[in-house]
């Protein structure tokens, strides 16, 4: 990355890394499976011809309780009949003022798939038995404002097990601390165009890896769901995830047209030269394609409203580039399955033993860990790009070191990297043995005159030629 920014650097306003979207996922580890539902039944005695009775009770209760907590915050439940609706364009229309205030603005109900369970007869054994399967059932999406994230929604399911899904932005959650501390930019969308402090600004999205994700969404799920610990006769804890990452690197450009110029010739340069070792790479995978597993690798390149955008996929991950807003170049990963992923950790059940790699996991205690594997993806990614061939005429390219300049109070001539005696100069100088402890006059004097001289003059004339050759540079 460091490459890219520097060849650009006069073109660049500056970078943000940090979180996009994220969604994370709540499940009830106890009752999320047949085998911890069976035992939990048994625990609380209810029989399974009496299960549908039992459950039923339950999502009674959830949705009393939406009901009161709607009641409470002035609003009513807005049933969505159809699930491919837009719910967030939806939710802001109703709420209207509200939604930029801290607080629930929208609750809507829609009816989509789920899994839960049911008991029905197995002929077979001739008696009853627990299934988990796919259904529908309804869902409460609760739209609201954190006063720390931002805008966000909670999405929670009425039917057993009551998975959970929170979905927040980490731009939206930065935009609103640059606004509480005052800090001058201009957002669109989920997207910085200008940011008056960018180091600053840099900071704040670092700190959201402090979160300690675990405390703070259950106490978001409290707000929305305040009814969840009277639910069972005995506490129920919900264990957190993150079901999908996207991690960006925002590289900001001073004016539209310095990216328009750029733009083409990068998603050239992705879709035609970064063949499947390289996406492999970039995604932090040995860069050879093996035939062990089956693995669907492709790279494909999209028109939409915002813009051109490239994609390369490892199975279920993903590299993003997209030009957004005009003037910001954008190179995201997404991370569906960390599984393809490493950790250097203890296992799970013994968090005191020796660390090793293990596969990446999906609960939020691995997710600072996901972070650094994204942010080296989308660095690996822009430092490729950095070879990108910009266009540039030679005379373009060589005209700041093609000009005369002032030293020392006196005028010293242009550098021409096509005469034979500068191209010679430049080439003895960049050779890599004087990469390690540099080059001394008489090194450059062998190397551009061979021979030795045949007297003191010739030697200090060589010499001095040199050194006024060595000033250009």
């Amino acid at each position: 990355m460091k490459s890219f920014i520097h060849r650009f650097r006069e073109k660049i306003a500056g970078v943000l890394s940090g979180w996009d979207r994220i969604r994370f996922r709540g499940t009830t580890r106890r009752v999320s499976n047949l085998s911890g539902m069976g035992s939990f039944l048994w625990e609380q005695k209810v029989l399974l011809k009496d299960f549908k009775g039992w459950a039923i009770s339950l999502t009674e209760k959830l949705k009393r309780s939406t009901e009161q907590l709607a009641e409470q915050n002035g609003l009513k439940v807005q049933h969505v009949p159809s699930s491919s609706t837009r719910k967030e364009t939806l939710a802001r229309s109703l709420a209207g003022e509200r939604w930029d205030r801290v607080g629930i603005s929208s609750i809507l109900s829609c009816t989509e798939c789920c899994r839960t369970f049911s008991v029905g007869p197995n002929r077979d054994l001739k008696k009853l038995e627990l299934r988990y399967h796919d259904s529908k059932c309804s869902h409460y999406y609760f739209y609201l404002r954190h006063p720390q994230w931002g805008p966000l929604h909670v999405r929670l399911q009425t039917w057993l097990p009551f998975s959970v899904h929170v979905c927040l932005n980490g731009r939206d959650w930065l935009g609103s601390e640059m606004v509480r501390r005052g800090l001058p930019h201009t957002q669109c969308d989920n997207t910085f165009t200008f940011v008056s402090d960018v180091a600053k600004a840099q900071r704040l999205l670092d700190r959201q890896l402090e979160t300690n994700w675990e405390r703070s969404l259950d106490r978001l799920l409290a707000q929305v769901f305040p009814v969840q610990r009277k639910l069972f006769d005995c506490p129920m804890m919900y264990y957190w995830s993150a079901d999908e990452t996207e991690w960006a690197t925002d590289v900001m450009f001073h004016s539209a047209a310095d990216l328009a110029n750029l733009y083409p010739r990068l998603v050239q340069q992705g879709i035609q030269q970064f063949g499947g070792e390289d996406v492999l790479r970039f995604l932090g995978r040995p860069g050879t394609i093996r035939q062990q597993r089956e693995a669907a690798l492709q790279s494909d390149l999209k028109t939409r409203h915002e813009g051109v955008r490239i994609k390369h996929s490892l199975n279920r991950n993903s590299l993003k580039m997209y030009d957004k807003q005009k003037t910001v170049l954008r190179i995201e990963t997404t991370v569906n399955d960390p599984r393809d992923m490493k950790a250097y950790r203890p296992t799970e059940g013994d968090p005191q033993g020796k660390p090793e790699w293990r596969r990446l996991r999906k609960g939020v205690s691995d997710l600072h860990r996901r972070a650094q594997v994204s942010q080296a993806s989308n660095e690996r990614y822009l430092e490729a790009l950095s070879t990108v061939d910009d266009g540039q005429t030679l005379q373009e390219a060589t005209a700041s070191v093609c000009r005369p300049a002032i030293w020392s109070g006196g005028r010293a001539r242009a550098l021409n990297p096509l005469a034979d005696h500068d191209a010679a100069l430049l080439t003895a100088v960049n050779r890599g043995e004087f990469a390690i402890n540099g080059f001394r006059n008489r090194d450059i004097v062998a190397l551009l005159h061979g021979e030795r001289p045949t007297n003191a003059a010739e030697a200090k004339r060589r010499a001095a030629q040199i050194t006024r050759q060595l000033r250009l540079l």
